[in-house]
């Protein structure tokens, strides 16, 4: 059986308290450019690991060995604080105002949104109730929906570790992302207008901003599970000065939108389906596949199996990673680019934006 020692980094508590988030999809606000210069950006050997997925996913012997350490209860709840700070200590050594990020919102008059966005009849399903990124409530939560925008902007600097600050992390990163849907829509869909964009799984609503931004004639909806996120994307969203358009956000269940088939040019999922189980992944996909116009684009973003980062992570970030986590062997496991295909969707390219994240697109033939 492999062995080995987990060391955890020196504990820096928060004046938000122990309970915390390893969180998806939060983004900087800032703009970018209408229009960007489509650069290529192919997948190299320095990027890809030698492995189909990492040795500690699936029904290997260390894979098996942190599922007992995760399974024991005491252990569980240190390694939840310690996954936090991990997202915290990256922010500080960056000089990031995390803490003071959380507490403008949560001492903000945000919750006066959340009756106006939240469907009281929406029936949550049983994997989204459960405790995950460092949360009891998971993304239910005001804390978890406060912290989001610093957690995802503080992962970028996890993928980006040598550029100058977070900021710059994070405007890499949504800049190849945005390189990639374009060079897609330009390579498959031709003078295909995108007309209208959906943001399914959009947190906060920052991946909706940068979409708002790359596409500035468009109609965006920000579409996600959570009261609490939406809540705060649409306070965000209000308290802009900039006059472009506004973007329509919606609570809802990705996997059953309610919205009308055949209504979207291009949709996005980014950071979401690591947090899923694999069925609702496959159903979240078909859904998608039914609201996207022929010539239409997906676009999926997420973390990589095949990334060497990740494949070689130290044990203690990895077994930190895992019990926030309880979908990641099911991701991992999910040949995602097959996945797309059976969903209907063609010419599924799978592209590295970083040498953790892939964005993989395809395209609707109707």
């Amino acid at each position: 059986m492999a062995t080995f020692s987990l060391q955890f980094p020196p504990a820096k508590f928060s004046t938000l308290g122990e309970s915390g988030v390893i969180r998806r999809e939060i983004l900087s606000c800032r703009r970018i450019p209408g229009s960007l210069r489509v650069l290529p950006h192919a997948s190299t050997s320095s990027e890809v690991g030698i492995l189909e997925k990492p040795r500690w996913i699936g029904e290997t012997p260390l894979s098996r060995l942190v599922g007992a350490l995760i399974g024991f209860k005491p252990l569980f709840n240190i390694m939840k604080y310690f996954a936090r700070q991990v997202l915290i200590r990256t922010a500080e050594k960056s000089n990031f105002p995390w803490n003071e990020m959380a507490k403008e919102i949560l001492e903000s008059n945000v919750y006066e949104e959340m009756d106006k966005v939240r469907d009281s009849n929406l029936v949550y399903p049983d994997y989204y109730l459960k405790p995950f990124h460092a949360y009891s409530e998971g993304n239910l939560s005001w804390l978890a929906a406060a912290e989001a925008e610093a957690a995802t902007m503080t992962m970028a600097k996890r993928a980006f570790p040598d550029v100058s600050s977070i900021y710059e992390a994070n405007s890499i990163l949504r800049k190849k992302w945005l390189q990639t849907i374009e060079k897609h829509i330009l390579q498959y869909s031709g003078n295909t207008a995108v007309n209208d964009v959906l943001d399914i799984g959009c947190s906060v609503g920052m991946s909706t901003s940068y979409l708002a931004s790359q596409f500035p004639t468009a109609n965006v909806v920000g579409l996600d599970l959570s009261p609490y996120f939406i809540a705060v994307a649409q306070f965000k969203d209000n308290k802009k000065i900039s006059e472009s358009k506004k973007v329509t956000w919606i609570h809802a269940n990705a996997e059953s939108t309610g919205l009308p088939s055949n209504s979207f040019d291009l949709v996005s999922i980014s950071y979401m389906f690591h947090e899923c189980p694999a069925r609702a992944t496959k159903a979240v996909l078909k859904e998608a596949y039914r609201l996207i116009r022929s010539k239409g684009t997906i676009a999926v973003t997420d973390n990589s199996p095949k990334s060497k980062t990740i494949q070689n992570l130290p044990p203690s970030l990895f077994t930190l990673m895992k019990s926030t986590e309880p979908f990641l062997d099911e991701f991992y496991l999910l040949d995602l680019d097959e996945t797309m295909r059976e969903a209907g969707f063609e010419n599924v390219n799978s592209v590295f934006i970083n040498p953790r994240h892939i964005t993989v697109t395809g395209t609707v033939e109707k």
